[in-house]
Formats: structure tokens, sequence, C-alpha cells
């Protein structure tokens, strides 16, 4: 049994990722049956490519360097979340992204992607990472997923408006369903109509902000000019696990190992890049431990946490 998770933010959330990845490592028997870190996915700001969340701040040559290894030595790949959707060609020659491209560029990191163009001049320029399709591409029916699954990705992310609709995935045929990923703790409304146009101005607002930071690097970025739809408000985008239990997107812990691993899926990815640490502590805890092992567990992550200076208790 495999059960395969994509944890968020390797830059951001780096003490507690390393800190959790330790923690499976050397006291499985804490965590339910099969669990492994499939990646851990984000960006290095500024990036221009970034989607999906709009993420500010600088990182130097040197904490990317660390991070990459940190990580690939412990066999976990980094997966860039470049899907933005706003890109246009003269965005592909970054040289922020590019470097960091470079420096991840050996055969076990990953890219989730949306842009075509983007998609295409990773393909050429650096094919040996694996892709992802986008759950920004918002695939919600049987059939564009599908035509999904036969192209060229490694995994092909499903829109999570149909993640328990079980009369469709059990048409989905079994060899293709290790390869689709579920985003479980999605915190959207269910059907949002807003959700694409939110994610094209995310990915605006990702680019104002590294042309911003260029400029005037020492003054503040006012996202609200690039917003016209005021998504910077959206009333859900900072709910915390304990206000998602009830959507219908919503997938537990049991209906992972009692509906979806026996059907043949195995591949779920955690949101959290934008979301307080304590949130994705949380979260990690409620997926991946074992229930009766929760408290243990919380208890030696915050605790090494507290030691390392990640969090800081008053």
């Amino acid at each position: 049994m495999r059960v395969r998770f994509h944890l968020p933010d390797f830059s951001g959330n780096f003490k507690l990722n390393v800190m959790f990845a330790e923690m499976l490592a050397h006291r499985p028997e804490l965590f339910r049956e099969g669990v492994e870190i499939a990646s851990f996915y984000g960006v290095f700001p500024p990036s221009i490519w970034n989607g999906g969340r709009t993420q500010g701040g600088v990182c130097d040559k040197t904490f990317v360097k660390s991070v990459i290894k940190t990580f690939n030595d412990r066999g976990i790949p980094l997966r860039f979340t470049f899907t933005n959707p706003a890109l246009e060609k003269k965005h592909l020659s970054d040289p922020f992204c590019n470097m960091v491209m470079n420096l991840a560029n050996n055969g076990l990191n990953e890219a989730i992607v949306m842009s075509p163009i983007l998609e295409d001049y990773i393909r050429r320029n650096f094919p040996n990472y694996k892709l992802t399709s986008s759950t920004c591409k918002r695939l919600n029916s049987l059939e564009g997923l599908l035509d999904e699954l036969k192209k060229d990705y490694s995994i092909v992310v499903m829109d999570y408006d149909l993640n328990n609709k079980f009369d469709l995935l059990e048409q989905i045929p079994m060899e293709d369903r290790p390869r689709i990923e579920f985003l479980s703790n999605a915190c959207c409304v269910p059907n949002c109509p807003r959700r694409s146009a939110h994610y094209h101005s995310i990915g605006v607002q990702q680019i104002a902000y590294n042309e911003h930071i260029k400029k005037y690097p020492n003054l503040p970025f006012d996202a609200s000019k690039y917003d016209p739809e005021h998504f910077r408000d959206c009333p859900y985008s900072q709910r915390g696990l304990f206000d998602i239990k009830g959507l219908s997107t919503h997938i537990s812990p049991d209906d992972i190992w009692d509906k979806y691993v026996p059907m043949g899926f195995e591949q779920f990815k955690i949101e959290g890049r934008t979301a307080s640490p304590i949130n994705v502590l949380e979260t990690y805890i409620y997926y991946m431990a074992n229930p009766e092992c929760r408290d243990e567990a919380r208890f030696i992550l915050l605790k090494s946490l507290e030691n390392s200076g990640a969090l800081v208790f008053k």
C-alpha cells in the first residue's frame, strides 16, 4: 500500500517540513499505513512563474541550494508550482526562475504547469523534470480528465469539485488511477464560479509583485491595484482545518484509506502554502498520524519546532 502525500511550501515551511520528514523516517509507528512524502511543493520567492497563491519575499541562491540539497538528500522531490496562467513569452527568460530550474535539474525534482508556453519551454530546456498537470486547469469533467491522462504528465490533478463523485471516479481506467491527484483539504467553496478568474488574478498579481521589487525593493507592494474583483478579500481563503470538514469537496483521512486507496488512487495533496504554520502542522497530524498517536506526534513536532526556534511561544 502506498499513500503518497504532496505537502506545502518547501521554502516558507522549511523547518516544519524537515522535522516532519525526520519524524516520519524515525518514528513510522506514529503514522498510518503506507504514508509517503511524494513531494514538497511550492516556489522560492520571488518566482514570476508561480501561480495558485501570490507569494512574496526574496530568497538568495545559498538558501535555494540548501533547501534543494536538504530534501533531495532524503530522496524527496521538490515540485515547483509554476502555474501562472498570465505569463507571456517575455517572462520565460526570467533569470531567477531559470537559475532555480538549473540548480534543481538533477532528475529528481518536478514542476506543476498550466501555461502552454511555459510547459513547452520547460519541456525543451529542462527535459529531466517530470511534469504535473495543475488543478488550475479545472479538469471538472470525465472527458477532460481522460484526455489529460493521455498526455505526457506524471500526475494529473483533478478539479476538487469532483473529489467525492464516485460514479465518475469508477469510470477512470484502473491503470490511470495512480496518476490522479486529489486536493484533499481545499478551502474554496465547492463549485465556485470565480475560481478560474481568481487564478488569473493571482497570476497578474505575481507578475506585478516581481516587477515591483525589481524597481522598489524597499517599498511595500499594493496588491489591491492588481485585484479589481477583490479576490484577496475572498471569505474562504483563510479557512482552517476545522472550518472545511463539512464541505462536499473534503476528503477525510478515513476516506483516503477506506475508499480511495482500495479503488487504486494513491496521490493526495495537502493545501497550505499561505496557511499559518499551526494550521499546516495540525493538518499533517490529522491526515497522516495514526488516530491513537495524534497527541504524541503533535507534541513531538511542536517540541522540535520550539527547540529549533521556528515557532515562538509567549
